[in-house]
């Protein structure tokens, strides 16, 4: 019992926390905003792939920004093997990769940009006729449809990629975005179906490649699982709240990554189109995080279904941007409030480590 006491008072205090997941509305501690990806975006036009990688949430400052230090990228995997007779899978991923050990890129864009979000550098990899491909980068107003994002804007690379710069008859692609930081070459953020990493449970996977992520959720479970039995003997009100941030569902050990297929009529979950309303989409499918804080962030009843700013017919598609506002000025100092603040914080896991002793030694006796 003092065992498993310990390891449900050390669980508690380092529990995973959603801070370093991106993908656009959570809370981030990324070294600088600018570093997190928040959208990924793939749909037809034509006989053009169309790919949009976003990053930097809610924009409202004028350049300069802080995107010399790194390094975007948008991986494509040609080679998987799919499988689309999963309705479960269809309807909540777009299909079933039949190993997703064997996740690799084939091609792979790299992008950097000037601290004024103009293109700096481009490398193409795996694409024939590179130079077929278009590539625009700035900022526009962002496309999420969600309401604590309007009138803000994103810094946002936008590709239009021919069909025959893949190999003939390709009609699968595996796509996924990072964030790799120049001076150490780590990846430090990730993003591939949209609400994935950005949901509290899925937070270590913003490091690794995809080929990794079904093993490490598994990993994860096992750990994840003995806090859940420990909360539901002794403090099922916390275990309430412990499963629906942190266990995982039957349907989670997938690799974190965007399925787009010409089998089928695209639209989310099979690539995304920039007016796909991920929000209720993924809701439907069990993840309504997003749904519920649409609700709680504006008084508007229903609820928005669409951007705030219509997209255009054309390349690069999306929405001007709103005009910057300065940046809003900062204390000189800590003042007595924030002062207290952080006393508050380092006393919290004091406090909460005497109420989980409290607690079993109270269910222990319980018990006996």
């Amino acid at each position: 019992m003092k065992r498993n006491l310990l390891f449900l008072a050390i669980a508690l205090l380092l529990v995973p926390a959603p801070a370093r997941s991106s993908d656009h509305a959570d809370p981030i501690t990324l070294p600088v905003l600018e570093s997190g990806l928040t959208d990924l975006h793939a749909f037809p036009e034509d006989d053009q792939m169309i790919v949009v990688l976003a990053t930097r949430r809610a924009l409202t400052a004028p350049p300069p920004y802080q995107l010399d230090p790194y390094e975007y990228a948008i991986h494509m995997d040609l080679h998987s093997q799919m499988s689309y007779e999963n309705a479960e899978d269809r309807a909540r991923y777009g299909g079933t990769i039949v190993q997703p050990e064997g996740i690799t890129p084939d091609v792979t864009i790299k992008i950097r940009l000037n601290n004024d979000a103009t293109l700096k550098e481009k490398s193409f990899e795996g694409l024939s006729n590179p130079g077929s491909v278009r590539l625009w980068a700035g900022v526009k107003d962002d496309p999420f449809i969600f309401p604590r994002f309007f009138e803000r804007n994103a810094i946002v690379m936008v590709l239009s990629i021919p069909f025959s710069a893949f190999p003939a008859g390709q009609q699968d692609w595996l796509l996924w975005g990072t964030t790799t930081r120049l001076e150490d070459g780590v990846q430090i953020d990730h993003v591939g179906r949209s609400n994935r990493t950005q949901l509290a449970r899925f937070d270590f996977l913003n490091t690794l490649p995809p080929s990794q992520h079904a093993a490490a959720i598994k990993e994860k479970n096992t750990s994840r699982e003995r806090i859940m039995k420990l909360l539901m003997d002794c403090i099922p009100p916390a275990a309430n709240l412990y499963q629906t941030v942190f266990t995982f569902r039957h349907y989670d050990y997938v690799p974190d990554v965007m399925i787009f297929t010409k089998r089928y009529p695209v639209g989310f979950p099979n690539g995304r189109q920039l007016s796909d309303d991920v929000a209720m989409l993924t809701c439907q499918q069990g993840d309504c995080p997003l749904i519920e804080a649409s609700y709680a962030d504006t008084k508007q009843w229903p609820r928005a279904t669409r951007s705030d700013k219509p997209f255009g017919d054309e390349f690069p598609y999306l929405a001007d941007p709103w005009p910057a506002k300065p940046s809003q000025p900062t204390a000189s100092g800590p003042g007595m409030m924030c002062m207290m603040c952080m006393m508050l914080v380092m006393a919290v896991p004091v406090v909460l480590v005497v109420i989980i002793v409290w607690l079993f030694i109270r269910c222990r006796r319980k018990r006996a």
